[in-house]
């Protein structure tokens, strides 16, 4: 079976990681997505200390469960495409932390938000400041072994396709750095999503996986929105893909998250099954 994980912030947080990693397992998820956020305690984590790490790493072990992938949100408000120069430095200093970071406890992929500038009036250079940006990251992401990966977006100028996605990944054209679409973005903006699953042949690392409606992009229940997951994942059977999937929730460190966390998994594999991505014997 493909390795389906679980983002950090669907699971209870008054926990520390060794529990947290064996809750995600005893409800039969295979990783959970580090999520590197604008909070700063979360940002912080790039710059512990080697005994920090390595508890963590012990975590790990202890557990089965990997990190194996960040979700590197912060980029909201240390935008690579602003026009401020001292936000963009930020923001690439947080990335090489990241990769750094990312190096030490086994994290394969790094997520990478396709936002130009969130929070900023983006001007006609924020596309290529944040495309050169990239590329600066991107040198060090290939010396590290760590894959950097464009997540499909929601909003005006951002990436919100993946044939957006698939011409910053021409413009850079290096193998360290792919694609990690949100299907619950694409959905939410209106696209075809088998079509643009089928864009990123070859191309695709990682899969988000939520529900959304047009214009709520965030915390839809599974089933009320508009993504039309059995096409999706028949497509992505038809691409023989077998990466990553994660699914994205929040869950506010709600009592009953658990509970939550394991009817999506069971939702989203019965939709798995049903596009034909994985086959019920393997279960």
């Amino acid at each position: 079976m493909l390795p389906l994980g679980i983002y950090e912030k669907a699971l209870p947080v008054a926990v520390d990681w060794h529990e947290r990693l064996e809750l995600a397992r005893s409800v039969g998820f295979d990783f959970v997505e580090l999520s590197c956020d604008e909070s700063p305690h979360r940002q912080a984590r790039m710059d512990w200390s080697g005994a920090d790490r390595g508890q963590l790493r012990d975590a790990i072990a202890k557990s089965g469960v990997p990190l194996l992938t960040m979700c590197l949100s912060a980029h909201r408000s240390l935008a690579l495409g602003s026009a401020n120069e001292r936000t963009r430095r930020d923001g690439l200093d947080l990335l090489r932390k990241a990769i750094a970071f990312s190096v030490d406890l086994g994290i394969r992929i790094i997520q990478i938000a396709g936002y130009y500038d969130y929070y900023g009036t983006v001007d006609e250079g924020a596309q290529r400041r944040y495309q050169d940006a990239l590329a600066e990251a991107l040198a060090w992401a290939s010396e590290a072994g760590v894959m950097l990966g464009v997540e499909t977006m929601e909003g005006e100028d951002v990436v919100d396709s993946i044939r957006g996605a698939m011409e910053l990944v021409g413009h850079l054209n290096s193998p360290w750095f792919q694609i990690y679409p949100d299907i619950g973005n694409i959905a939410a903006q209106g696209y075809d999503l088998p079509d643009e699953l089928r864009r990123g042949h070859g191309h695709i690392i990682g899969i988000h996986v939520k529900d959304s409606r047009p214009g709520e992009p965030r915390r839809v229940p599974f089933g009320e929105g508009v993504v039309p997951f059995a096409a999706a994942f028949r497509t992505l059977a038809e691409l023989n893909y077998s990466g990553p999937i994660l699914i994205e929730m929040w869950n506010d460190n709600r009592p009953d998250s658990m509970d939550l966390i394991a009817a999506a998994r069971r939702w989203v594999v019965d939709k798995m099954v049903e596009g034909g991505l994985i086959d019920v014997a393997t279960l």
